[in-house]
């Protein structure tokens, strides 16, 4: 079975088991998700995942490597979770 997310950048094995867990498959189930909420569920589901995963989902939704993403784009997805955070989303 050809796993599409593995052919994503920064996906590989692990990540994408972690992502399989939770009911992602291909990229267009990664794209409905988006990065925060994808990298919430992983945790939520008691992954230990880093934030790496955040960088390297949404690397993954934009075609580049995850050290590429602009710092300006990782404050701007760490916000996101921290308003997640604040609403009790996590």
């Amino acid at each position: 079975m050809i796993d599409e997310l593995q052919h994503l950048k920064n996906l590989g094995k692990t990540s994408s088991q972690w992502l399989h867990a939770i009911g992602i498959h291909n990229p267009d189930d990664l794209r409905r998700y988006g990065a925060v909420d994808a990298y919430r569920a992983v945790r939520a589901r008691g992954f230990r995942a880093s934030k790496v995963l955040l960088y390297a989902i949404e690397g993954a939704l934009l075609d580049i490597h995850w050290s590429e993403l602009p710092a300006t784009r990782k404050e701007s997805l760490n916000l996101q979770l921290e308003q997640a955070a604040n609403d009790g989303k996590i």
